[in-house]
């Protein structure tokens, strides 16, 4: 049995995994047949649906709903208040749960505060989402994403920080880190 903090207004249906160290708080429901990894933080008034798969390290920021059908890799970051949706033409007055589509947050990737995801889309690994885009379509590993729809405006490391290329590579400010640029996609150089 895995050892983790439940505040006492959170709720937890039965038949939910979550991992060791996961930290879940005030006015949180996890329903039935999610899988939550371990050492995440699961803030203030967030929803979990059933199915829905988080990894390991991830941090859900307050007022976040995650619905049926969103994967969340490791070390993922949804910022506060951001928004998935998992049904392209929603009608209150049509059943359409069988057209849920998934999408899928690669690993480290961030998404900012008020943000929204458009279902059936994936972000690749460490890529940006500025606070309040609008994702429409899939986004690329390192992508730095803004407005409403949201364009690519520039590349990130896997910290976070602004990447600029000169003949095609570039250096993380901070970890040091190169990056190559070739083919409109960028990969770090191991």
């Amino acid at each position: 049995m895995s050892e983790y903090f439940a505040h006492t207004s959170a709720i937890i249906d039965d038949n939910c995994t979550i991992g060791n160290g996961t930290k879940i708080w005030h006015f949180c429901h996890i329903m039935p047949f999610c899988t939550i990894g371990n050492n995440c933080n699961i803030g203030q008034n967030v929803v979990i649906a059933p199915q829905v798969i988080i990894g390991n390290n991830v941090k859900i920021q307050n007022n976040v709903s995650v619905y049926t059908g969103v994967i969340c890799e490791d070390d993922v970051f949804l910022g506060p208040s951001m928004v998935f949706t998992n049904v392209i033409n929603p009608r209150s007055f049509i059943n359409r749960k069988e057209e849920f589509r998934q999408t899928i947050i690669r690993k480290g990737a961030t998404i900012g505060a008020n943000a929204t995801i458009v279902c059936g889309n994936e972000i690749g690994e460490y890529a940006m989402i500025g606070a309040g885009a609008v994702i429409t379509k899939p986004v690329k590993p390192y992508a730095l994403m803004v407005g409403n729809p949201a364009k690519q405006i520039g590349w990130v490391s896997k910290n976070g920080h602004r990447l600029q290329f000169k003949n095609n590579v570039a250096e993380c400010k901070e970890s040091h880190e190169k990056y190559c640029l070739y083919n409109g996609e960028v990969k770090r150089i191991e």
